[in-house]
């Protein structure tokens, strides 16, 4: 059972949640958190980074910035907070220097903490990052965050959980505890935190060498061109702190991510699926992983909830369906379990009529794991059927395995590690290939 160190001070009322095999079995669905945090909450001396315009807003007013002024006040903060990237008020040259002051003097521009950064030997990067704490009973929710560039693109991995709500038994940020939901701010601070270590600003400086050795894009585009709400959590358990974030990353004024290239993923959250593409307006990402009910009970538990019938009707209804917007269905590829030609030809049957691609995703082993990847001619055969039915069904190639940064492997390093062991891994002592950069306490 995994035990939580240091992410957050108990909760004495919260249950334990950490889940066990039996646990399972007998049919454990989701967690409940065991903190809450308000959203886009905002304490005495907090950043005013990842904040939403109506958030930036109540900042000013609250310092005394007249009625009248908000609006322009908040289109110069935005600028300068998501367009430029600024860290210190005093970048702010077309702010007044009285205001200035008044915003130096109750807010920051600080970002959350970088306590370890782990580089891949194929260039995926890894952030373990601690955000600040928000009460009494939470010493500083830490969350994990990756990057992964490729020569015409590069992709944030985000998290929107401390933790995760669901129990899915093949993935290992299921195993962890849900300690809460994680603030429409702390979600865009991830983008932050990644433009600011890769130099993803106007007139700022990437790494030494890091063109070079492909860990950048090199097609001349933003460095961090697509979000996937794919990292640590359930997105639409925390849909509207995720509808924020989202926003605040697409706004044009600002962050200018398309909302094309932003994929929400949900393990089938049935319910909340029609808000997100009516109010997000952003791609989706299905984590299907088995065309058989039973089996899918046991690899994804909601769905004794919300069944295969009801998620692909959803499917069907997402607002903006289209062959132009076509539906991610996510696959995990199990050894023995959901890999045969029937498993492939019964997926075809059951996506019919959805306009759809069909990601196909070798299973990452994590410690403990009961699953075993499939064989790679397996998953060709797999692949060529569904292909064959006019199912784009690209094989996704693993990134980060040597950092426990792939698909299904994110969990808050604080569950891993005892205290001596996380110090050595701060400091950059540790496994081969890996390059940790310690922040320090």
């Amino acid at each position: 059972m995994a035990t939580v160190l240091d992410i957050a001070k108990r909760n004495p009322n919260a249950a334990t949640v950490a889940v066990s095999d039996a646990a399972r079995a007998a049919g454990f669905i989701e967690k409940t958190a065991e903190l809450n945090a308000v959203a886009g909450a905002a304490p005495g001396g907090a950043s005013l980074v990842g904040l939403t315009r109506d958030q930036l807003k109540e900042s000013l007013a609250a310092i005394g910035v007249p009625e009248r002024e908000l609006k322009m006040r908040v289109a110069q903060l935005w600028h300068w907070i998501y367009f430029r990237g600024a860290k210190d008020f005093v970048e702010m040259t077309n702010v007044g220097k009285e205001l200035r002051g008044k915003l130096a003097a109750a807010y920051t521009l600080a970002r959350p903490q970088v306590v370890s950064e782990q580089v891949s030997k194929d260039g995926t990067r890894k952030w373990l990052i601690r955000m600040p704490s928000t009460g009494p009973l939470d010493k500083g929710a830490e969350i994990e965050c990756v990057y992964i560039p490729e020569v015409d693109r590069g992709t944030l991995c985000v998290s929107s959980q401390v933790g995760c709500t669901l129990t899915c038994s093949f993935c290992h940020t299921g195993t962890q505890r849900l300690v809460r939901n994680l603030t429409s701010a702390e979600i865009v601070a991830q983008l932050i935190v990644a433009r600011d270590a890769i130099g993803d600003w106007p007139d700022a400086t990437p790494p030494d060498g890091a063109r070079e050795k492909g860990l950048l894009p090199t097609d001349g585009g933003r460095f961090v061109s697509n979000i996937v709400f794919m990292g640590m959590g359930e997105p639409l358990y925390n849909i509207g702190d995720v509808i924020a974030a989202i926003d605040v990353m697409s706004d044009g004024e600002g962050l200018t991510l398309s909302r094309r290239r932003i994929t929400v993923s949900t393990s089938g959250v049935v319910p909340q699926m029609e808000r997100l593409g009516a109010e997000a307006n952003t791609m989706l990402a299905i984590s299907l992983h088995a065309v058989r009910d039973e089996l899918r009970d046991e690899l994804v538990p909601i769905n004794r909830k919300y069944d295969i019938k009801q998620l692909l009707d959803a499917c069907r209804a997402y607002p903006g369906l289209s062959n132009a917007r076509r539906i991610t269905f996510e696959y995990v590829m199990l050894k023995g379990v959901n890999d045969s030609d029937a498993d492939a030809r019964e997926l075809v049957r059951l996506l019919k009529g959805i306009p759809a691609k069909i990601n196909l995703i070798p299973f990452n082993p994590w410690p403990g794991s009961k699953y075993e990847c499939s064989d790679w001619e397996r998953i060709e055969r797999f692949s060529e059927i569904v292909y064959r039915a006019g199912y784009a069904s690209p094989v996704r190639t693993p990134r980060g395995r040597d950092i426990l940064a792939a698909c299904g492997q994110l969990k808050s390093e604080t569950e891993k590690l005892r205290a001596r062991a996380r110090m050595m891994a701060e400091q950059g002592i540790g496994a081969e290939g890996v390059y940790a950069v310690g922040n320090g306490e």
